[in-house]
């Protein structure tokens, strides 16, 4: 398996032949987003960490998004838009509905909780397994329209 900072190296050189401004600068941003991880960290970065800086990128890309539409500017929204699938390529593949709920459902039954207001006992079980996975406010959110259809 081929190393993240090897594919984006791969992939700079791809979009620097080919011209594409906006991949080469989403990349370059990627690249300098890493190496500011490692010179903060002060040691090399793992799996875990280059996940963890993508899935920030990532997060902040679909806020950005949300802004933009809010303020009626769908031409960034786009823009932030296009930068999200690149930033997605280089995370691991994204759960699916049902895998979610399914990691979920057996993380509700692992902390007994049964209302909206435990969702944070089942988050700590939650979060370690779908970090770099699944977006955490789509995780939380289903978590909460899990426990309150148990509630109800």
């Amino acid at each position: 398996m081929e190393t993240v900072p090897h594919k984006l190296d791969i992939e700079l050189k791809e979009a620097l032949k080919s011209r594409d401004e906006l991949k080469l600068s989403t990349l370059r941003m990627i690249k300098a987003s890493l190496k500011n991880k490692e010179i903060e960290k002060m040691s090399p970065l793992t799996g875990d960490d280059i996940i963890t800086v993508l899935s920030t990128l990532s997060k902040q890309r679909r806020e950005s998004i949300d802004q933009y539409i809010a303020a009626s500017r769908p031409d960034l929204a786009e823009k932030e838009e296009r930068e999200l699938k690149i930033i997605q390529e280089f995370l691991p593949n994204q759960l699916s509905p049902e895998e979610l709920d399914a990691i979920i459902i057996d993380a509700i039954r692992e902390s007994g909780a049964s209302s909206p207001a435990e969702a944070g006992r089942v988050m700590k079980i939650v979060s370690p397994k779908t970090k770099g996975v699944a977006d955490g406010k789509t995780v939380n959110n289903r978590v909460k329209e899990l426990l309150s259809s148990k509630q109800g």
